[in-house]
């Protein structure tokens, strides 16, 4: 008999003829929380993002890129591109890495964990563009912003391919040694746009 199935038999055992399924509580922190924006912001820093508090977006957006080019999904406003950009039409890979960046929205971003979460989206893009270019600036407005993990899940859309962002990509070898840009972009820039007051 297999390791598999002397487990499996144990299981059934300890189970016994007819199980009954335990009742799951789903009664678990619902409704609106306060939302801190700046623990929101405490957190990306510490994830290593870099956070731009503004009212201007195509500005911010200037200074961070400068004179480079940038990959924009089809929803993303002109008025947020005073740089030179290609929007993704069905892009290549090879002419999404060949970009300096990105530039997205968000879906929703929570304070609870620091995440900021894409939904693929019209302004959003295909998962690829927020993973294959070097830079990723992303552009969330306050308004879309929830306390709690639950209250961004009931926010989203089930069935739709979703991208969870805590900071730019990073893994650490064995020896802990952080290494930046495996897995998507190594720069992150959140642009967390704030009416002028």
């Amino acid at each position: 008999m297999s390791s598999k199935n002397l487990i499996l038999r144990r299981i059934r055992e300890a189970l016994g003829e007819n199980p009954s399924e335990p009742e799951v509580p789903r009664d678990y922190r619902r409704g609106e929380a306060p939302v801190d924006l700046d623990l929101l912001v405490e957190r990306l820093v510490d994830y290593q993002a870099v956070v731009h508090r503004t009212a201007d977006i195509s500005g911010t957006i200037r200074e961070i890129v400068g004179d480079g080019q940038v990959v924009v999904p089809p929803g993303v406003p002109d008025e947020w591109l005073a740089v030179r950009f290609i929007r993704d039409d069905g892009l290549s890979q090879d002419q999404i890495a060949a970009a300096d960046g990105v530039v997205t929205a968000a879906a929703v971003a929570v304070v609870e964990t620091g995440t900021v979460v894409l939904d693929a989206g019209e302004d959003q893009g295909r998962r690829i563009l927020s993973l294959l270019p070097d830079l990723h600036i992303c552009v969330l407005r306050a308004d879309q912003v929830v306390a709690s993990v639950p209250e961004a899940v009931a926010r989203l859309t089930p069935g739709r391919p979703l991208t969870w962002i805590s900071g730019p990509s990073a893994t650490s070898d064995i020896e802990l040694n952080r290494v930046e840009g495996v897995h998507g972009p190594r720069h992150l820039h959140i642009v967390l746009v704030q009416e002028a007051a």
